[in-house]
């Protein structure tokens, strides 16, 4: 369908639907936080970090990985900002999979997500704990320690108000965005004047006298680029923050239309540069390559100061991956397929028990970092990243269910539509799971695919243990008045008090902090 169909839209005043999970939010989420989180999670340790050690193996090569995945990245993001536009909610994808697809689906799209960002969680913890590795003096700190900190600090900031998140979240993608600009802008400077980069130039012969474009072959890039499904992996955040934001129909648009420019001037223009201003050799996987580069220009502190922003950089990403799992899990658990605990709401209107279970998982990436701290972040990112293509992958299939239900004259689309669909669903489809079924070509890709493997047996397993319970009446019709962002939340009678609280327990009863 195009976006120039002319499927009449719905009147003022229309039925509608609501799922109960969302209650108890607070919309406190404004349009400026809506912007950043949705520049912030298209950048993350994934470029920060992880570019680097793809760039020691795949070489130039990696920027057409970079802008493929870019534009499916960008073509997921587009069919949920459909959906959410259609219907603002903080259960996002699973809420909308429990729509068309019903509860099975529900239950396969947030249990996919929750292994992305538990994983990711992992990931950044490890990511945390090698920069600050970068400073000698505290190198007799064990990574697992820092590990530690840093999960138990972002843990309670997410326990805070949605309000503070926001900012925080606000306050690291400018970080990162200005960080990049200001990489972005010395380093064509140097390529410009051929400054020394190390031990070498900045300019096109670190390409051409390093093995050329492709110095380790086509297929290393095409095996790599599950690494970079897992750099892109956030994009579909700023569908779970319109369930709390002010205004999300107006915000979305914009937001997710600006989406395709930053993934190809941040993305693909970032890692363009790299490869000009130092060959593909210079780079390492334990190591950030902004670092690499700004320590090799021999500006003073220059390294530290880039080490701190990058640090920022991995902080923002697990920041937010708590904040996603604990909406996605609260969504499942009042639905049935989730722990109980996690459909508990604290006094602030955050899901803290979905939180808890993640930063508990989170843990285990700890026990990683005691166990193989040289190889977490690599074998964890790749896990990731099936997790990210399995999630995106069911948002396109909802979407797909939701065309069906167009077609059929029960829904109608909203003005902001996905490009091409339903045959760009059908590409990007293709595309993902390519992605994974590469993981076929390199030992640690089917180490990769044997964990996952596992993992779906224990999904399986886990269906035929919830599905009796699960709760087949989620939705609520209500009625929008004409110039309505969304709906009201109705009372769940959920308790917004942690376990264990001396308080007395309230129900949510759709109350704003």
């Amino acid at each position: 369908m195009s976006a120039k169909d002319t499927t009449p839209k719905a009147p003022a005043g229309h039925s509608d639907i609501k799922d109960s999970a969302d209650s108890g939010y607070a919309k406190d989420l404004k349009p400026r936080h809506i912007q950043m989180i949705a520049i912030g999670g298209s950048i993350g340790t994934g470029l920060f970090l992880g570019a680097g050690g793809r760039l020691s193996q795949g070489g130039a090569g990696l920027t057409i990985a970079y802008a493929i995945c870019g534009v499916f990245a960008f073509l997921m993001v587009r069919a949920l900002g459909e959906l959410a536009i259609r219907r603002p909610s903080s259960g996002a994808f699973v809420s909308y999979a429990r729509e068309f697809l019903g509860e099975k689906g529900a239950y396969v799209a947030g249990w996919l997500f929750f292994l992305d960002w538990s994983t990711t969680v992992m990931a950044d913890i490890t990511a945390v704990a090698v920069y600050f590795h970068y400073w000698k003096a505290l190198e007799f700190i064990p990574q697992w320690l820092i590990a530690l900190c840093a999960l138990a600090l972002v843990f309670v900031m997410n326990l805070m108000s949605v309000k503070l998140f926001g900012e925080a979240e606000f306050w690291f993608a400018a970080i990162k965005v200005a960080t990049i600009v200001i990489f972005m802008v010395v380093a064509i400077w140097a390529i410009v004047t051929g400054a020394a980069v190390g031990g070498s130039h900045a300019g096109l012969a670190n390409i051409t006298q390093h093995g050329g474009f492709f110095p380790q072959g086509l297929p290393i890039v095409f095996a790599l680029t599950l690494g970079v499904v897992f750099a892109f992996g956030g994009t579909e955040m700023v569908g779970v923050a319109a369930g709390e934001a002010k205004e999300a129909r107006k915000v979305l648009p914009k937001a997710i239309n600006s989406m395709i420019i930053r993934i190809f001037v941040f993305y693909v223009g970032s890692v363009v540069l790299m490869s000009l201003v130092l060959p593909y050799t210079e780079y390492s996987p334990n190591e950030s390559p902004f670092v690499a580069f700004f320590s090799g220009i021999g500006v003073p502190y220059a390294g530290d100061v880039i080490q701190v922003v990058v640090l920022t950089a991995a902080l923002s990403s697990l920041n937010a991956g708590l904040y996603a799992t604990g909406r996605t899990l609260r969504s499942m658990a009042i639905a049935g397929s989730a722990p109980k605990v996690a459909r508990i709401m604290n006094r602030h209107h955050v899901p803290a028990g979905g939180i808890a279970i993640t930063a508990g998982l989170g843990l285990l990436g700890v026990v990683l970092n005691i166990v193989l701290p040289s190889e977490a972040f690599e074998i964890i990112m790749n896990l990731a990243g099936i997790g990210i293509a399995g999630t995106w992958s069911a948002i396109l299939l909802t979407h797909l269910a939701f065309l069906k239900q167009v077609r059929q004259g029960k829904e109608v689309r909203p003005d902001y539509r996905m490009p091409g669909a339903p045959w760009t669903n059908y590409l990007s489809l293709t595309f993902f799971t390519l992605v994974v079924v590469s993981n076929l070509t390199s030992t640690s890709g089917r180490w990769t695919l044997s964990l996952f493997a596992a993992v779906v047996v224990a999904m399986v397993a886990g269906w035929y243990a919830v599905r009796g319970r699960i709760s087949g009446d989620m939705f609520e019709s209500i009625d929008l008045k004409d110039g309505d962002q969304t709906p009201a939340a109705a009372d769940d009678g959920f308790p917004v008090e942690v376990a264990g609280s001396p308080e007395a327990a309230e129900v949510t009863g759709g109350e704003r902090s």
